[in-house]
């Protein structure tokens, strides 16, 4: 392959299962994976902090594998190329890390290769790769996506972009995602999944009509919070008390352990979840973020740093 102009990929951040979403509603939010690539003689990697190059490796990463996949399947040279990376989505805190740097990855690779595949064909490739629509779906489109999977066929449409702003309580120490999988039941009471099945469609009707007292009942998931519960210490307390200090309702963000709450006023609620992280005795960051309405976006540059 030529040398390339130097060309930079970035990619938002997401909460998924929202809310009574399972599986199925996510949302990008304004926290972006910065990746800049430049020609080289050999594939070389470099990132900002300690914990990213530890993530990273040298070239061992997700966001490599998936470029090598890529180029492998359309019968291509993997070419050697200098990476850097910059993120501002904390990692393993159930914010989108790991779909934001496979949907970097396919960006990447796409653009290497042409552009050969449709934004379409990219979801695909990325839902098969990560298994959940609702993660990849707003890193790669932004806004809001609400998404069907059935192992084969994936199916998404957006939502519109809400005028709310999100109050992220992230505790710094990570949970594992297979440790909150585990924690999940095998099935669900059929009235339980009435119900739970209700209020996603619910949450769905709300985020189209912009009704958020609706959004609110909504988001009372029965899928996967109450399971999770005991491996989030505080996530009860935000659940049942976000809205009596003005927010529309709370989640778990993704498998977690981050919460949103999910309010018009986050002074009241900033305060709130930091009171209840305090009392569990949890060293936690707050942050007031809004949803992102643009997704995963390559931009040419002039050059890198060295």
């Amino acid at each position: 392959m030529d040398p390339f102009q130097p060309f930079e990929v970035r990619v938002p951040g997401s909460s998924a299962n929202l809310g009574s979403g399972f599986d199925s509603i996510g949302m990008a939010v304004n926290r972006f994976l910065h990746l800049r690539f430049s020609p080289a003689e050999e594939l070389t990697v470099t990132a900002e902090t300690e914990s990213l190059r530890e993530v990273m490796g040298k070239g061992d990463n997700l966001i490599v594998q998936v470029m090598r996949e890529v180029f492998q399947s359309v019968g291509q040279p993997f070419p050697p190329f200098r990476m850097e990376v910059e993120t501002g989505i904390p990692l393993m805190r159930g914010l989108g890390s790991s779909a934001a740097a496979i949907v970097g990855g396919l960006m990447a690779a796409n653009h290497l290769l042409g552009n050969p595949f449709t934004s379409q064909e990219l979801f695909r490739q990325a839902v098969r790769r990560e298994g959940h629509p609702d993660n990849v779906g707003p890193s790669l489109f932004g806004g809001v996506v609400i998404a069907s999977w059935d192992g084969e066929e994936v199916h998404a449409l957006q939502g519109p972009l809400p005028p709310f702003s999100l109050v992220a309580a992230i505790p710094k120490v990570p949970l594992a995602t297979s440790r909150s999988r585990e924690a999940l039941p095998a099935r669900l009471d059929f009235a339980e999944a009435v119900l739970a099945s209700s209020r996603a469609n619910l949450l769905t009707a709300a985020l189209f009509a912009g009704d958020w007292d609706a959004f609110g009942i909504g988001l009372r998931d029965r899928f996967h919070q109450p399971y999770r519960s005991s491996l989030v210490p505080g996530l009860d307390r935000v659940l049942q008390g976000a809205v009596r200090h003005g927010a529309l309702g709370a989640a778990l963000s993704g498998a977690g352990p981050t919460m949103v709450a999910f309010t018009f006023d986050p002074e009241p609620v900033r305060q709130f979840v930091a009171e209840v992280f305090r009392g569990e005795g949890i060293p936690v960051q707050v942050l007031t973020l809004h949803p992102e309405a643009e997704g995963a976006a390559v931009r040419l540059t002039e050059g890198m740093g060295s």
